[in-house]
């Protein structure tokens, strides 16, 4: 499955303005979007609003922007558009793998940072990127 926007309202714009004139790019609003989660709890399968996996986290952030992600981690991978690290930016995808396979999604934040839902027994936090096997997509 691939990325879609809501068909109920336009896909999200690129910039808004906030009240103080300054505009916040879509993808500093996924950063934003997933600090607002900090702290809530892990739990396998779960997809918010109140506890989150990895890829709920993810699928739920982009939901309230208007973009519809796959459940899992690895279809999300699929879905989104492949980013050059080069190129990566706050609000991007950050995928980790092996053999193929998929197994956990973060959101870019900058400055080699991440927010996540790490594991079991964790929350929903900012880490820095503790592997370096990883690949990008962007879904906005």
């Amino acid at each position: 499955p691939k990325v879609k926007h809501t068909a109920d309202r336009p896909a999200p714009v690129a910039a808004r303005s906030d009240a103080a004139g300054r505009h916040e790019s879509l993808g500093d609003r996924i950063v934003r979007l997933a600090a607002a989660q900090a702290g809530k709890p892990y739990v396998y399968g779960a997809a918010g609003p109140d506890r989150f996996d990895c890829s709920g986290l993810t699928q739920f952030i982009h939901r309230q922007l208007g973009i519809l992600l796959p459940r899992t981690a690895d279809a999300q991978s699929r879905a989104v558009r492949p980013v050059d690290r080069a190129d990566m930016r706050p609000g991007d995808l950050l995928f980790f793998g092996r053999r193929g396979h998929v197994y956990h999604v973060a959101i870019y934040a900058g400055d080699n940072k991440m927010w996540t839902a790490p594991e079991p027994g964790k929350r929903v936090q900012l880490q820095r990127i503790w592997d370096n096997t990883y690949s990008v997509g962007r879904a906005w």
